[in-house]
C-alpha cells in the first residue's frame, strides 16, 4: 500500500506531468479556459492512461520491440475512440467544448511516455496505479490553471460568480496569451516551492551529523 501511495504522491506532486515534467502542453494551454473543460479533459486523459497502461502491461511480453511504438499508438487510439464516443453520448456539451482535443489525446506525450517508460516494463497493478497517479496529476494541474484563468478572466468559477460585478474582467486570461502567462507563473511558483523544500531538507540533513557529534561529546 505504501508503494502505491508513493506512486500517487509522485504523479500528483513530485513528478507532476505538467508542472514538473512539462509534458502535454498543447491540451494544457488550449482546454484550461474554464474549470469544467479542464476537468473534462483531465478525466478523459486519465481514463485513457489507466486503460492503455493496463492493456500494454498485459501484452508487454508479446509485442515485438521493433513495432512497440506503433502498437502502443493503436492501443491508445482504441481507448481514445471509446472515450470520445462515451462523451459524445453522455456529456455532449463537454464533447463540443473540447472538440478536436479529445481525439488528439492519441498523441498526448504523457500517455505514450508512460506506456514506454512504465507500463511496458511492469506488471498490471503498478501500471494501472501509474496511469491513475499521472492522470490525477494532469487533472490537478489543468484544474489549477483553469481556476486561475476562469476567475481572473470572467470573475466566475464553475459558472458561479465569485468576484463582484464591479470587478474589471481581464479578458486576456481567457485568450491564448493568458494561457502562456498563467502557465509560466504557476510553473515558477511550483519550482520556487520545490527549491525551498529541497533546501530545507538539505539543511536538516546537514544538521544531523552535527547534533550526533554533540551528543557523542
Amino acid at each position: 500500500m505504501n508503494k502505491y501511495l508513493k506512486q500517487l504522491k509522485e504523479g500528483v506532486l513530485d513528478q507532476n506531468p505538467v508542472l514538473v515534467q512539462l509534458l502535454g502542453m498543447c491540451p494544457t494551454l488550449a482546454t484550461t479556459t474554464s474549470v469544467k473543460n479542464a476537468f473534462g479533459m483531465g478525466m478523459a486523459a486519465t481514463a485513457v492512461l489507466i486503460c492503455s497502461n493496463i492493456f500494454i502491461s498485459l501484452l508487454r511480453k508479446f509485442i515485438p520491440k521493433q513495432v512497440r511504438i506503433a502498437a502502443y499508438i493503436v492501443i491508445i487510439s482504441g481507448f481514445v475512440t471509446a472515450v470520445e464516443l462515451l462523451m459524445k453520448a453522455y456529456v455532449f456539451s463537454l464533447y463540443q467544448s473540447l472538440g478536436l482535443f479529445i481525439p488528439l489525446i492519441v498523441v498526448n506525450c504523457i500517455i505514450l511516455a508512460r506506456a514506454e517508460a512504465f507500463a511496458s516494463k511492469n506488471p498490471v497493478l503498478p501500471s494501472a496505479m501509474d496511469g491513475l497517479s499521472m492522470g490525477l496529476g494532469f487533472t490537478f494541474a489543468l484544474c489549477i490553471l483553469g481556476s486561475i484563468r476562469e476567475i481572473l478572466g470572467s470573475g466566475k468559477w464553475m459558472g458561479l460568480q465569485v468576484l463582484p460585478d464591479s470587478y474589471p474582467k481581464m479578458v486576456i486570461f481567457v485568450l491564448p496569451a493568458g494561457a502562456f502567462l498563467t502557465l509560466g507563473f504557476v510553473i515558477a511558483a511550483v519550482q520556487k516551492i520545490r527549491n525551498t523544500v529541497e533546501e530545507r531538507a538539505r539543511k536538516k540533513a546537514a544538521q544531523k551529523p552535527a547534533e550526533q557529534e554533540e551528543n557523542a561529546a
